[in-house]
């Protein structure tokens, strides 16, 4: 693949995890606002719905789950770095190359694979919450694991063609 079409592709999921991650962000502001009402209305008022509560639930799943790829994109992700950040930008192309094949693509590879079942028997059923005047999208959360595999391998691909152009840099100096 030439580097102008690995540029291209990559800046293309880049931008698509960016405005995910725009989306996403809102999430936080209604999960604390939503909470601070739940609470203002349990001990203010002795009101509360299961509903209500789940939604924040939910929320919070789509900060995580969905904003993970924005997380890898702007290189915020847990790294043990003792080594790592006294590397040569070849040789942590080189770290990150490998990370990505044989790490984080397979690994997500390995969830989308072992959670398709699970995903797609909550949608046979139409999956509800189990609690009374709960949120009847148990199906729709659950498919937020399918999505997250999906981004995270779309990330993952995009950050191997940024390492593999890095790298390539790094070689011609």
């Amino acid at each position: 693949m030439s580097s102008i079409n690995a540029s291209f592709w990559q800046a293309h999921i880049d931008a698509l995890h960016f405005r995910l991650c725009q989306l996403v962000s809102w999430f936080t502001l209604f999960m604390v606002l939503q909470t601070f009402l739940i609470v203002v209305l349990r001990y203010g008022f002795n009101l509360g719905w299961i509903a209500m509560q789940e939604s924040v639930m939910y929320m919070h799943a789509m900060v995580f789950l969905l904003g993970a790829a924005h997380t890898l994109r702007v290189n915020e992700h847990v790294r043990v770095d003792i080594f790592y950040r006294r590397f040569s930008p070849k040789n942590k192309a080189l770290v990150d190359i490998a990370g990505a094949l044989l790490l984080l693509m397979p690994v997500n590879f390995f969830i989308l694979w072992m959670s398709w079942d699970y995903v797609s028997s909550a949608w046979d059923l139409l999956e509800r919450s189990p609690e009374a005047g709960g949120l009847p999208l148990v199906f729709a959360l659950k498919s937020l694991i399918l999505l997250f595999c999906i981004t995270m391998n779309l990330q993952g691909l995009a950050e191997l063609l940024r390492n593999l152009m890095n790298w390539r840099q790094g070689e011609s100096q």
